[in-house]
């Protein structure tokens, strides 16, 4: 009796500890509150409500996103704008958050309790922001200003010879990067700084940025500063040719050359070639029927008339310090330049070159006007430095004597039937001035011009035997298949 009296006590006994555990589960399973600790985007919850948790933080996205940014436009003419985080296209998402603090009322007691004993300490909160709402937003507002188009700076040289430049304009436009960057940054600090406690959620709705309108300017590829850099400050130099007893072969070949010419720009150290000058003008327009010089003689061809244009260059090149690279005089004067003071060309075998050694750009300009020719240089050279040019006669080569057989003469008898004319070696000096000082003289060039034959005419009687005696034929010269002044051979 006493032994079944024990049993029943202790039955008993596991049944009310059973029932005390039992309850205490179901306290616990039951519980409204979130579990101590629990912090979301770094808010403490823990010890709250569920259901007042719940709105905190649904509080606290609303809050977030009506935080307001300020851009401040006065300086651009207009008004401030005020636009949320939200209309900018920042978000926050608390749903996962939520959910995990919903889900505590969820499932049986057991659930609930093992769910509550594992609740995680810190509740995800997730923060977005696309570029593309802000890009069109500030689109919508300053647009207009894609509008704008820079423009280059223009260099003009008028009819008068002066150098005439337009300032280049430039294009504005909203610096996106700098004001999104801002935002975003302020954004972040935002979220790194959360409320100290549920009730400073209300306070994060008042927090403002305000931020300047990012303007950034776009310049055109010349710029005004650019383009004076260059160096074109002045006509330099200019010097004249005449071509008024010209046929209208050659008066053609000059000008279209002089055209060809006008305009050519050549930077610091540039070499010019007037090969491209002469090639560019036969394929584009073509040359006409002009005297040309071959074996020291003017004879039909094509071309004749482009050397005018190379040695007035020449003349205006030489007058303004310039270094040459390649010339050659004709293999006779010219009628239309001081003698020492041409350049010749010669299709395939004699070139002018120089190379521009002002430091500067330069360009050259061609005027033909009353069969006159002016090549105009435009670049640097100092107002008080001047170059004068002198060609002189250092030696005479008298002509020499051909003899030729002709019917005029009679038997035994000599006949002059052309008139020789004597040639010359020149030497043409650079002398340079500063502030109308000499500083320096120096020798150019030094040019042989050919003499050329008196030709005697003698009887047939005296004709050359076995290619012996007078007018007996001579072999050409190595230039004598060269064409001066003319395109071809």
């Amino acid at each position: 009796m006493k032994r079944m009296h024990i049993v029943v006590t202790v039955v008993l006994g596991l049944l009310l500890l059973a029932s005390v555990g039992w309850g205490a589960v179901w306290m616990y399973a039951k519980g409204t509150d979130v579990p101590q600790g629990v912090k979301a985007a770094g808010i403490p919850i823990g010890g709250m409500d569920i259901d007042e948790a719940v709105a905190a933080l649904s509080q606290y996205a609303t809050n977030w996103e009506q935080q307001q940014a300020i851009v401040k436009a006065n300086d651009q003419g207009g008004d401030d704008r005020v636009w949320t985080l939200k209309e900018l296209g920042y978000s926050i998402n608390v749903k996962d958050a939520v959910a995990a603090l919903e889900k505590l009322h969820d499932g049986s007691i057991i659930e609930r309790a093992r769910y509550r004993r594992d609740f995680q300490s810190e509740l995800h909160i997730s923060f977005a922001a696309d570029s593309t709402v802000l890009t069109n937003t500030l689109k919508k507002e300053w647009g207009w200003l894609e509008h704008s188009v820079a423009t280059n700076a223009t260099r003009t040289i008028t009819s008068n010879d002066r150098v005439v430049y337009t300032p280049h304009q430039v294009a504005y436009r909203v610096d996106r990067d700098t004001i999104q960057a801002k935002i975003d940054q302020w954004a972040k600090n935002s979220q790194s700084k959360p409320p100290a406690s549920p009730a400073d959620i209300a306070k994060i709705a008042q927090q403002k940025l305000e931020v300047q309108l990012p303007i950034k300017t776009v310049e055109p590829e010349v710029t005004l500063e650019k383009l004076k850099a260059e160096g074109i400050d002045r006509m330099i130099m200019s010097f004249t040719t005449d071509f008024a007893s010209s046929a209208s072969g050659r008066a053609y070949n000059v000008t279209a050359t002089a055209k060809t010419l006008n305009n050519v720009v050549l930077a610091p150290d540039e070499v010019f070639d007037y090969r491209k000058i002469v090639s560019a003008t036969e394929k584009n327009v073509g040359y006409r029927e002009a005297p040309v010089i071959q074996n020291g003689k003017l004879v039909p061809g094509v071309g004749g008339g482009i050397c005018q244009v190379s040695s007035t260059l020449y003349n205006a090149v030489i007058r303004a310090g310039i270094d040459i690279v390649e010339r050659r005089n004709h293999s006779l004067p010219v009628s239309y330049l001081p003698i020492g003071q041409d350049a010749t060309f010669a299709d395939g075998a004699i070139n002018f070159r120089f190379r521009n050694s002002t430091g500067k750009h330069l360009i050259i300009r061609t005027v033909v006007e009353n069969r006159k020719l002016t090549v105009k240089l435009f670049g640097t050279l100092p107002e008080n430095v001047r170059y004068d040019i002198e060609s002189v006669k250092v030696k005479t080569i008298e002509p020499a004597v051909k003899e030729v057989v002709s019917d005029q003469v009679p038997a035994g008898g000599r006949l002059i039937l052309q008139q020789g004319k004597v040639g010359y070696i020149v030497e043409t000096y650079r002398t340079y001035f500063k502030d109308g000082v000499e500083v320096s003289r120096k020798r150019i060039s030094r040019d042989t011009y050919k003499a050329q034959p008196t030709t005697v005419g003698v009887s047939k009687d005296t004709a050359p035997q076995n290619g012996k005696g007078p007018g007996a034929p001579k072999g050409n010269e190595p230039d004598d298949a060269i064409i001066e002044d003319g395109v071809g051979a």
